[in-house]
C-alpha cells in the first residue's frame, strides 16, 4: 500500500462524502479508493469510516485522524517546494473556479505574465457562473462576485467592481433613449435580466444621485445565468444591462454599447477569493491568490475597506 495515496483518498472521501466524488476527483476507480482505504484501516487498526448505502460518515477516530493528515499532506507539498536552485518555485495542480466574463476578459490574458514566475503550476480552471461545492468538487478556490452567503469560507475582498448602465444602440433606436431609471419599471423598455446562482432569480439594482435612492428591478423578456451570455444579448439590442466596466469598456469604445443615466451612481460590486477553511494554504495556492490581488489592484482596486483573511 502507498501510505500517501492512501491518506489522500482518505481526505477526498470524507470531503467529498462519498467514494464515487472521491474516486471521480482523484481520477481513479472507485474500487480502487475503496481499497485503498480498507488498507489504510487494517494497518492503522482502526475504523475510519462509517458506510451505508447512501451515505459514509468519519467516525470520531477519523475525524482526528483527517486533521492530522491534511496537516500532514500540506507540509508534504510545501516539503517538495522548498528546495534550493529552480525547485524552490511552487509546482503542482490547483483547481480554481472564476467567473466567465472575469477568465475571459481579465484573468486568461494576464496568465502568460503568471507562468513566467510560475513554470510549474498546473492550473484547472473552472469557467461558470454557477454556485461551486469547493469541498465535494475538490476546488482548491473559487473567485466570485457580489456578497458570499457561504460563511464557512474563508474569503478575501480583492476588488471592487465599478459598475455602469449600457444599451446597444440598436435598442436605442428601436425603443428610445431613457431619461429616467424608473422608465425601466414603468414602461415599454426591458432589460436583460440575470439570473443569480444564488437565488436563481434577478435581482434590483441600487441607484441614487443627490436627491433619490432607487432599487430598479426592470422587466425582461430574457434573463440568463452566464455572463458571457449577458453581455451578447445585451449586444444584441434585447434590452438594458448592467456590467462592470472592464466588460463594456472595449464595447463602449466600439460604439457597440452606450451608457445610460450617467448622472446617477451604482455601488461597486465586491469581488472575492474563497477557500475552504480547513485547507492548508500551500505555496501554490498562496501565490496564485497573491497574484490575483496584484492583478486585480491594476484592475479594479478595492474602495470600501471589506472583509479580509
Amino acid at each position: 500500500m502507498d501510505r500517501f495515496d492512501a491518506m489522500q483518498a482518505f481526505v477526498r472521501v470524507v470531503e467529498a462524502g462519498s467514494f464515487t466524488k472521491a474516486a471521480e476527483t482523484l481520477h481513479m476507480s472507485k474500487t480502487t479508493v475503496t481499497q485503498l482505504v480498507q488498507q489504510l484501516e487494517a494497518r492503522l487498526r482502526v475504523k475510519l469510516l462509517n458506510r451505508t448505502t447512501r451515505k459514509v460518515n468519519v467516525t470520531a477516530d477519523g475525524a482526528a485522524f483527517y486533521e492530522r493528515v491534511i496537516r500532514l499532506l500540506a507540509d508534504m507539498d510545501d516539503a517538495e517546494t522548498s528546495l534550493s536552485g529552480a525547485q524552490a518555485l511552487p509546482r503542482g495542480r490547483l483547481r480554481v473556479d472564476v467567473p466567465s466574463p472575469l477568465a475571459a476578459m481579465i484573468l486568461i490574458p494576464a496568465l502568460p505574465a503568471f507562468y513566467e514566475r510560475y513554470p510549474d503550476i498546473q492550473l484547472d480552471l473552472g469557467v461558470s457562473d454557477r454556485i461551486v461545492d469547493i469541498i465535494d468538487e475538490n476546488v482548491d478556490c473559487v473567485v466570485r462576485g457580489g456578497e458570499l452567503t457561504d460563511q464557512s469560507l474563508i474569503a478575501r475582498r480583492i476588488g471592487d467592481l465599478a459598475l455602469g448602465v449600457y444599451a446597444a444602440p440598436s435598442y436605442l433606436a428601436r425603443m428610445g433613449v431613457p431619461a429616467h431609471p424608473l422608465e425601466l419599471e414603468e414602461s415599454a423598455h426591458r432589460i436583460v435580466g440575470f439570473l443569480w446562482a444564488r437565488t436563481g432569480k434577478p435581482v434590483p439594482y441600487a441607484m441614487h444621485n443627490q436627491h433619490e435612492h432607487l432599487h430598479i428591478k426592470g422587466r425582461y423578456a430574457l434573463a440568463v445565468d452566464d455572463g458571457n451570455a449577458y453581455l451578447a444579448a445585451g449586444l444584441a439590442g434585447l434590452g438594458v444591462l448592467w456590467l462592470p466596466t472592464y466588460m463594456s469598456r472595449r464595447h463602449e469604445a466600439r460604439g457597440e454599447l452606450v451608457p445610460l443615466f450617467e448622472d446617477w451612481r451604482l455601488d461597486p460590486m465586491p469581488l472575492y477569493i474563497a477557500y475552504p477553511p480547513n485547507r492548508h494554504i500551500s505555496a501554490k495556492l498562496r501565490v496564485f491568490i497573491d497574484w490575483v490581488v496584484e492583478l486585480m489592484a491594476q484592475q479594479a482596486p478595492v474602495t470600501v475597506k471589506g472583509s479580509a483573511e
